[in-house]
């Protein structure tokens, strides 16, 4: 994430609304990223949430609150932690940044790796800067399931241990 003046960003959050995720994110994209969710699901015995956020609440950004910290602070809210496996991602854009963060749980993380998360963040964000943010979460959905697949193969008795609905804050 490119660091802007704290001025700068402190203007860009206040400035931030929930209408800016629905021009990016129609209710129809955010059902397709709920199948993409769901499909990729079928084929690994992983866990996969999405979050938007538009921007952050003034205090945090008095506080200098980074989206990493706030996407860690997600994964626990939303117990993306507390999967059989210890394979749960979160897939976090947070707008107002312009930064999207991947979290994951240790079981796929240890093999995985910083670097590995790094990568698809990148071409997440090549695609938004492009306009594309619909096809560039779900192209980031498609690279984790991958991953998700190699590393933990589907089971017999597969269940969902998280919603697959993406949340929009």
């Amino acid at each position: 994430m490119k660091r802007l003046h704290p001025i700068l960003r402190f203007m860009r959050h206040a400035l931030s609304t929930p209408w800016h995720v629905r021009r990016h994110f129609s209710p129809q994209a955010l059902r397709r990223i709920e199948a993409a969710i769901a499909n990729s699901e079928r084929l690994h015995a992983g866990e996969m949430r999405f979050v938007v956020e538009a921007g952050l609440h003034p205090m945090d950004i008095i506080w200098k609150k980074t989206p990493k910290r706030r996407a860690l602070e997600l994964f626990g809210q939303l117990n993306i932690w507390d999967t059989e496996h210890n394979n749960g991602v979160l897939i976090y854009l947070l707008l107002a940044d312009r930064d999207v963060e991947i979290v994951a749980d240790r079981g796929i993380h240890r093999l995985v790796g910083d670097d590995g998360w790094e990568s698809i963040c990148h071409h997440m964000e090549q695609q938004f800067r492009q306009g594309a943010f619909e096809e560039g979460v779900v192209s980031g959905i498609a690279e984790i399931g991958a991953l998700l697949s190699q590393h933990f193969p589907t089971q017999n008795e597969q269940r969902n241990e998280l919603s697959n609905r993406p949340v929009v804050l």
